[in-house]
Parts: C-alpha cells; sequence; structure tokens
C-alpha cells in the first residue's frame, strides 16, 4: 500500500510540476512576444491603431533578420514600457500573401524597418542601429519634438554631438512662415537629422554669434564644420541640408562614423566617382591628398566622390564585378546606371580621365560573368556579355529569369523552370533562360526591382512583364498564349519597316 501510496504522490507531483513548467512556459513565450506579428490581414488596423510603429518586413532565411530578431524583442520589450507605449512590429515578407504589402512600401532587401508616424500618414526608413540599447535610444527621440528648443549654451552642449550633423534655426520668434516651414522640414527629416531651434546664435558652438535673423545653421565634423542659409523655401531647405551634409568625399572604410555618409552616398541619384585602392599600402596620401583636389575641382559639377579601402569595399566590388589586382582604380556610375572604368589608375591621371567622362569621350564597362563554353540544359544560362545575342537578336520567344543566388523564392523557381523547359524542348521557336542579377548588369529593357523577376521577349522585340503563375503549367501556358511564330515575327517587322518607310516620306513631303 505505501509503496503504491508513493507511486500515486510521485505521479502527481511529475503531473503537477509539468503543468507548473509548460505555465511558466506560455508565460514565458507571451512575455517575450513584446513585438507584433503582422500580416496582410491585420496591418492596415495595426497602422490605424497605433499613432507611432515601427514594421519589420523581414524573411525566415535572411541571416541580418535572425541576427537582428532578439536585439528587436528586447527592443521591444523595453519600449512597451516608455509613455507612450512604443509599438514594434514585424512582417514576414517572404510570404506569398504579404508580397503586396512587400510591393507597397517598396521593400527591396531584407530586414527592412519603416517608421509609421500619424496613423501611415507619414511613413520613414529607419536609419538607425540595430542593436537593442540603440534602438531604444533612437525611438525614444522620434517619438519626441521633431525640434528641439535651445535656451542656453548649456542646453546646446547636451544635444549637439561634434561628430554628428546638427541643424539650428535661429529666429527672432517661433512663428512665422520661415518656424513652421523649418518644423515642416524637420518633421519630415526627423529620421536622418537631428534638429533644435533658438533665438540666440550665441548659444551655438559655432558660427558667428553676431547674425541676421531668421538663418538655419547646419554644423557638421567634416569640411567647412559650419554653413549657413537664408532660404526658408521647404524645397530649397530640403536641398540646402541634402548638398551640405555630405563629405566632399566620403570614405568608405570599416571606421563606423563614416557609415551614414556612405548610405547616403550610394542612395543618391547622382553619378558618382568612385576611387579604389589599398589604404595600409602604397601612395594612399598622395592619392587621398589628389583626389581632394580633383572633387574641389570639379565640385560645380553634378558628381558625388568616393575614396575606398579595397579590404573594406569587398561587397561593392562583388556588386559592380571588380577584383583586387586592378586597383588603384576609378570607377563613374552615372544617373543611367552606366560605368565607366579605369584600373592601375595614377594619382596624376585622374583630372584627365575625369574630364574625358564630361566629354562624352569614354566607352561603358559592363559587369558580366563568364560566356558559358557549354550551355545545353534545358534552361540556358545568360550573362551581361551574351543577352543581347540569346534574347534580342536569337529570332526566339525568351523568357528569362532574372534571380539572386540567395533568394528563397528564387530556388523554389528553379525545378519548375527546368520542368517547363524540359516540356517545351521540342520547340524550337522557344528559348527559356536564366541570369544571376547580383553577377551581371541587367540592361534598361527589363526593370528589376527584386527576385526572381521575369520577362517574355518576342522575335520581334517586345518586351512583357511576366506575371502569371509560378507554376509549370501556367508558365508554359503563359507562353504558348504569347509566343510569336517564325511568320507572325516576320509581319511584324516587316509592317514596322513599312511603317517607317511611310513616316519617312510624309516627313519629306
Amino acid at each position: 500500500m505505501a509503496s503504491s501510496s508513493s507511486a500515486a504522490w510521485i505521479s502527481l507531483l511529475l503531473a503537477l510540476a509539468l503543468a507548473l513548467s509548460a505555465r511558466a512556459e506560455e508565460a514565458a513565450k507571451a512575455e517575450g512576444e513584446a513585438v507584433l506579428t503582422l500580416d496582410v490581414d491585420t496591418f492596415d488596423e495595426a497602422v490605424a491603431k497605433h499613432p507611432f510603429m515601427v514594421v519589420e518586413f523581414y524573411a525566415p532565411w535572411c541571416g541580418h533578420c535572425k541576427a537582428l530578431a532578439p536585439e528587436y524583442e528586447k527592443a521591444a520589450q523595453s519600449l512597451s514600457k516608455h509613455d507612450p507605449p512604443i509599438v514594434l512590429a514585424k512582417v514576414d515578407a517572404n510570404e506569398d500573401k504579404n508580397r503586396p504589402l512587400a510591393t507597397k512600401y517598396e521593400v527591396q532587401g531584407f530586414p527592412t524597418l519603416k517608421i509609421f508616424r500619424n496613423q501611415g500618414k507619414n511613413i520613414q526608413e529607419y536609419k538607425g542601429p540595430r542593436e537593442a540599447e540603440g534602438i531604444v535610444e533612437y525611438l525614444k527621440k522620434q517619438v519626441g519634438p521633431a525640434s528641439k528648443e535651445i535656451k542656453s549654451p548649456e542646453d546646446a552642449a547636451s544635444l549637439i554631438d561634434d561628430k554628428k550633423i546638427y541643424i539650428v534655426g535661429v529666429f527672432t520668434e517661433f512663428s512665422g512662415t520661415e518656424f513652421t516651414n523649418f518644423m515642416e522640414v524637420a518633421e519630415k527629416l526627423r529620421s536622418d537629422y537631428d534638429f533644435g531651434h533658438t533665438l540666440h546664435a550665441n548659444h551655438l558652438p559655432r558660427g558667428a554669434a553676431a547674425v541676421e535673423r531668421p538663418l538655419v545653421r547646419l554644423l557638421k565634423p567634416f569640411d567647412e564644420l559650419v554653413v549657413d542659409s537664408k532660404d526658408f523655401d521647404v524645397t530649397a531647405l530640403e536641398k540646402f541640408i541634402d548638398a551640405s551634409s555630405t563629405p566632399r568625399v566620403v570614405t568608405f572604410d570599416k571606421n563606423p562614423d563614416n557609415h551614414p555618409y556612405l548610405l547616403k552616398f550610394f542612395q543618391s541619384s547622382a553619378p558618382k566617382a568612385m576611387l579604389f585602392l589599398n589604404f595600409s599600402t602604397g601612395p594612399f596620401d598622395s592619392f587621398k591628398s589628389a583626389y581632394a583636389a580633383v572633387a574641389e575641382e570639379f565640385k560645380d559639377k553634378e558628381i558625388k566622390f568616393l575614396i575606398g579601402d579595397i579590404e573594406a569595399a569587398q561587397g561593392a566590388f562583388q556588386y559592380f564585378g571588380l577584383k583586387d589586382e586592378q586597383a588603384p582604380l576609378i570607377l563613374i556610375q552615372d544617373g543611367e546606371s552606366k560605368k565607366f572604368l579605369k584600373d592601375h589608375i595614377e594619382a596624376d591621371q585622374i583630372v584627365s580621365w575625369l574630364k574625358e567622362y564630361f566629354d562624352g569621350k569614354l566607352s561603358p564597362f559592363k559587369k558580366s560573368e563568364p560566356i558559358p563554353e557549354v550551355n545545353n540544359e534545358p534552361v540556358k544560362v545568360v550573362v551581361a556579355d551574351n543577352l543581347n545575342d540569346v534574347v534580342f537578336k536569337s529570332g526566339k520567344n525568351v523568357l528569362i529569369e532574372f534571380y539572386a543566388p540567395w533568394c528563397g523564392h528564387c530556388k523554389k523557381l528553379a525545378p519548375i523552370l527546368e520542368e517547363a523547359a524540359t516540356t517545351l524542348q521540342s520547340d524550337e521557336e522557344v528559348v527559356i533562360a536564366k541570369m544571376d542579377a547580383t553577377a551581371n548588369d541587367v540592361p534598361s529593357e527589363f526593370d528589376v526591382q527584386g527576385y526572381p523577376t521575369m520577362y517574355f521577349v518576342t522575335p520581334s522585340g517586345k518586351v512583357t512583364s511576366y506575371d502569371a503563375g509560378r507554376t509549370a503549367d501556367e508558365i508554359i501556358d503563359f507562353i504558348k498564349k504569347n509566343k510569336e511564330t517564325s511568320g507572325a515575327a516576320q509581319a511584324t517587322t516587316t509592317s514596322e519597316k513599312a511603317a517607317e518607310a511611310a513616316e519617312s516620306v510624309k516627313d519629306e513631303l
């Protein structure tokens, strides 16, 4: 009996222990879920409910997303206690049903974080740190006033960091058109810069104390340390801040203080001149001084300058298709993404080479993988150097996929394309092809904003974005419905030539 009773107690205690453990696990799980999980069905309601919310668009397979997850959760737990609470949320943008959200909010990579203010009326990129403490401090500043009043030199000392850009409006009073426009710009750009306003320029650590108000003073840790402007037009003020807040020559190295300027440099649509060399060996100093003089000489041209260490810039080298042994090299990417390259350049050759660029005397450089020697698989491999021949000059109907090797959707699509290509192998008028868009330049005929992106090109040169389903049968059906036969292509070409001839005669008459 005693033995049976002991066994019963042990069983009961074990059951209680398991129940308590399960409850503790559930409580811990509940406590750990400070980040809201949203999808396409709950997203709009959450945005409407919260006046300020940060949303992370992520993919489960993304390494950077996995690294961010615990930091994001810690920050969410801390910010949930803030008054008012600051809400952090996440959306699996890799899930098919959530892809419309990723498209709507222009998610180009993972993770992408965006700040939704005023029930989504104002949406900004999150440009703060990626570790918990930094996220918390950054977002606390984002929910306060866009610009802080500076009432004394002590206020200025506590707000202005000598290593960062700080923008101050100096006014006779905190009202009127100039002040209203300044606050509008501060609200719009607050995720990029810190703003302040004051009645007294002598409170500020740099710049003339006796000024004619109102004016905007931009303090920065590079080039000229103080720049003033008296133009309070909103557009002009934004342009002034944009032009003044990037070093004349941006440095690409491992110093984190330079990273904000790098992001701004690469996000700009202006032409970019990039000089890459080894910072630790060779004549770095002579190149640096010569390049600074070049930037000064061409400062009135619409072009931005960067000097980069090849050790720190390996990602850029891979993106542009460059090799270490080509350095020192200079590369220009213009506003249309055409690239111009001069490798093994000397410091005293930079000015003359840039003049050739501005005079239109340089030929573009194209990033391309080698043309494959054997290309007999059902899905043909296309590279930048043979795309024109395979896609536009082959006289065939070509479905081409632009993919990235790391892309989960691309990996899922690969065997489906293989199946469709195998099925259509007997049709000599059809080609299914693929191109690694991370290793080859994509021609301007194709707008590739994400992966995979597919286009259909007919023998007559008609380019159509593929927007049908992702099964082999749907791909085959799309090709059959949209393909041109040799006769149709010939007829199209003939009719086009006839139309051109008629137009020519009309012009002559």
